[in-house]
Order: structure tokens, then C-alpha cells, then sequence
């Protein structure tokens, strides 16, 4: 699908849509705890569905009843003897439902066999060869690619891992040890990275009555819950700051923008935007639980992006209408994501007239007068088609993009709130413009 971007002014208010990373944790937790999870502010992007796809897939039940889902589990579905069974879970282009579902599919003592498609196929799963075995749990994978086959049941140990490829592999490991440990065990990491999302994963858990205590990211120690009887827990799914920061940027170089249920106090390291904002010189309002950006002449900045690598796409439709050189660091975190991201910023951007230049850990945008519209790819990456559509904003022209229903993967209703937003949005009958 393409989608044609008109320059324009933006203005409004909006909610922030849920955050996907807090719902398929959540996911997660409601399928390892007894009981009935009702799950409020819950999204619809790929993302989620498949994480609800999954463990419905392992037992757990879905009804959706009044905007609220209701997720029930039980202990026996982990405790069954099914040796000759097997079942095939699909995490589309999800990572993390791939990285965090995998260790807890392994403590089931059947065959669960991880597929996906798109990108997913050829990211790197070496982790689980290397670590699931260690942890008793048997693997096949597709030379450390998907598919992969697992089959347990795991049984948490004393384990040391190297976090710098993806903080998910962790989340997955920290929630099928909260599961099956029986006593304290503990879990020492080499160079994590993006460890406000490892903050979330113990965040999540904790409101779900697993305790985790974390030793300078380091080492993570885990300890059994008490057995409890089934019951009902009520969990809020949190705003999405991943993608409230395409939606601030949208009023910083285009007009204003207010945005409502975005929680400062989020363990999510993409709420780093803001200070990003401030540093641009951006207009920017804090009150009552909402965020106002206006536009104002904006200056180059530095950013470190190392643990919130996701924050590159806005910052980048951010940089281009920046005087002077800006410069993030943390590219070495873009190589495997749903594109070689850093290579895609670069080469779509140059279409539009924006010259970024890649050095290792370090990409430099030299932000431009004027930017220009342009046909652009989205390389079915979700966040590739917010930063182009964002920036396209301000651009001088109209600029096409190709791919565009990659947004369904995060944030299904990015181009209906970014028309909702601008102040003389147009209709096609010949293509879908905003």
C-alpha cells in the first residue's frame, strides 16, 4: 500500500496509543499466573495479536468483553504430560514475542515449534542453542535462524548470559524462571543492552506477584513465588512511548501537538524524547498528565540511543529540521531489526534531500533548510514509514510511501491520527493521501 504525504501544519490532541511492549509482557505474566488477568487499554497492532495468538496456542483462554480482555490460565497446562504432542506458534514478525515466548514454551514438555515471517526469518536465534540446552531444554533451529523446535520442561539454574545483542532474550529467560524456580536462582549478564525495557519486564511481573531483584543489570536474582490459588488480577496497559515520539516530533517541526497518557514516570526508555525535544529547542509543556510540543526554531543536539535504539526514526525525522550537525550514538543497535535500520534512515532520507553519515557507533545528520518530498520505501519496516511520513510534514513537495501498512505492526492507526491532526488534509480517489 502506498500513502501520499501533503505538506502541511499539524494541530490537536491525542491519546497515546498502548504500548505494545507492556501488553505482550503482560501477555506473557496472565499466561505463567493462575487465574484471570483482565487487561484494560489493550491495541490491536501485529504485534500483540501475536502474543494473544500464542498463548492461546499454550492454553490460556482469551474473552473480550467491554474494551477489556479477560486471560485465563492454570498450573496444569505447564504441569500436563503430552510427550507425543506438538504445536506450531507463529510470532509473525514479532522479536519479542520470539525471544520472550521461547523460554517459557520451554517448560512444556512437548514439541513447540516457533515460526514467523518477513524479517523475523533471518534474525539471529543462536541464543537459544546456546543457552536452552543448558537449561535442560532440547533445540533444533534452522542453523541458529527460524524455525526453531523446542522441547522441555526447563529447569531454572545459576546461568550466565551475554545481553548486547537484544535485552528480549533476558525478559524471556526472567519470565520462565519466575515460573519454575523453586528457590533463589540467579542470572548474571554481560553488557546488556536497552535496559529500560528489562526495567518493564521486571515492572510487569512485579504487579503480577513475581519478585526479581536486579544488581546493577548485572545480575538478576529470581525467587519463587508462594503457590496461590487462582485468582483475578486487573493490569492497565500503559501509553506507548515509541510511538508518542513520532507524534511529538509531528508538532515539533510541523505546528503543535497535545498528547494525553504518556506517563513520565514509565519505566520505558523511549520517554527519553522529550528531553531530546527540550535540547532541539523545541517548545515543550508538561501538565496534568499531558505533553504539549510546539514548533519553534530548532538547533542541532547529541543523543545517546544506545539503550533506547527504537527513539532513531523520530529522532532522525527530528535532526533533518535541526540547524547543524546532530549526532547519535548507538547504531550498532539497528543492524537487526525488521531492516538494517541505520542503512534505510540513510538512504530514504537522501531522498528527501537529508545527508546522514555512519561511522560504527555514530550516525551524523546534517540537518538541512529544506527538506523534499520524495517516492521513499518503508523496507516493511513500521518505524521507517512513521519517520518518512513524519518528516514529509515539512518537506517542500508531496512524498509517496511504499510499504506504508508496515505501521500495522506497532501502530495500526498512525496515518488516521496523523490526518486527524493536520490542519488541511486532502482526499484521493487514486491513492490513499494524507
Amino acid at each position: 500500500m502506498n500513502i501520499t504525504i501533503t505538506p502541511s501544519s499539524v494541530s490537536g490532541k491525542l491519546k497515546v496509543p498502548p504500548s505494545k511492549s507492556s501488553m505482550q509482557r503482560a501477555c506473557a505474566a496472565a499466561l505463567i499466573t493462575p487465574g484471570t488477568t483482565i487487561i484494560d487499554n489493550f491495541g490491536s497492532s501485529n504485534d500483540e495479536k501475536a502474543a494473544m495468538d500464542i498463548i492461546s496456542k499454550l492454553g490460556a483462554s482469551i474473552n473480550i468483553v467491554d474494551n477489556k480482555m479477560a486471560i485465563t490460565s492454570n498450573d496444569y497446562i505447564f504441569r500436563s504430560q503430552f510427550p507425543e504432542k506438538n504445536v506450531i506458534v507463529n510470532v509473525g514478525e514479532s522479536g519479542l514475542s520470539m525471544r520472550m515466548f521461547a523460554p517459557i514454551a520451554a517448560l512444556f514438555n512437548y514439541d513447540i515449534i516457533f515460526t514467523g515471517e518477513g524479517s523475523i526469518l533471518k534474525r539471529p536465534m543462536n541464543f537459544f542453542d546456546e543457552i536452552l540446552p543448558l537449561l535442560d531444554v532440547e533445540v533444533h533451529s534452522n542453523n541458529g535462524k527460524l524455525p526453531v523446535t523446542l522441547r522441555g520442561p526447563l529447569h531454572p539454574k545459576d546461568i550466565s548470559v551475554d545481553g548486547s545483542l537484544s535485552s528480549q532474550f533476558l525478559t524471556g529467560l526472567l519470565f520462565a524462571f519466575a515460573k519454575a524456580c523453586t528457590v533463589p536462582v540467579r542470572i548474571i549478564v554481560k553488557d546488556l543492552s536497552s535496559r529500560p525495557y528489562i526495567d518493564l519486564t521486571i515492572s510487569v511481573l512485579k504487579s503480577f506477584g513475581f519478585q526479581i531483584d536486579n544488581h546493577n543489570y548485572e545480575v538478576f536474582t529470581i525467587h519463587p513465588r508462594a503457590p496461590l490459588a487462582a485468582h483475578s488480577i486487573k493490569y492497565t496497559v500503559e501509553g506507548d512511548w515509541s510511538n508518542a515520539a513520532f507524534l511529538l516530533v509531528s508538532g515539533a517541526i510541523a505546528g503543535e501537538i497535545t498528547l494525553k497518557g504518556a506517563d513520565l514516570n514509565s519505566c520505558q526508555g523511549d520517554k527519553n524524547i522529550v528531553q531530546a525535544l527540550f535540547d532541539c529547542g523545541a517548545e515543550v509543556h508538561l501538565h496534568n498528565k499531558e505533553i504539549t510540543v510546539k514548533k519553534k526554531p530548532l538547533k542541532a543536539f547529541e543523543f545517546d540511543a544506545t539503550h533506547c535504539p527504537d527513539l532513531f526514526p523520530p529522532l532522525v525525522a527530528l535532526a533533518a529540521y535541526c540547524k547543524g550537525k546532530t549526532i547519535i550514538k548507538g547504531v550498532t543497535r539497528l543492524l537487526f531489526k525488521e531492516s538494517n535500520r541505520a542503512v534505510a534512515l540513510r538512504d530514504e532520507f537522501k531522498k528527501m534531500n537529508l545527508d546522514i553519515e555512519l561511522d560504527g557507533d555514530w550516525m551524523t545528520i546534517n540537518g538541512r533548510n529544506e527538506i523534499k518530498g520524495a517516492n521513499v520505501s518503508s523496507h516493511n519496516d513500521h518505524r521507517i514509514a512513521m519517520a518518512t511520513a513524519v518528516a514529509a510534514l515539512a518537506a517542500k513537495g508531496n512524498t509517496i510511501i511504499e510499504g506504508a501498512e508496515a505501521v500495522k505492526k506497532s501502530y495500526p492507526d498512525f496515518f488516521k491520527d496523523l490526518k486527524a491532526l493536520k490542519t488541511n488534509s486532502n482526499a484521493s480517489k487514486k491513492a490513499d493521501v494524507i
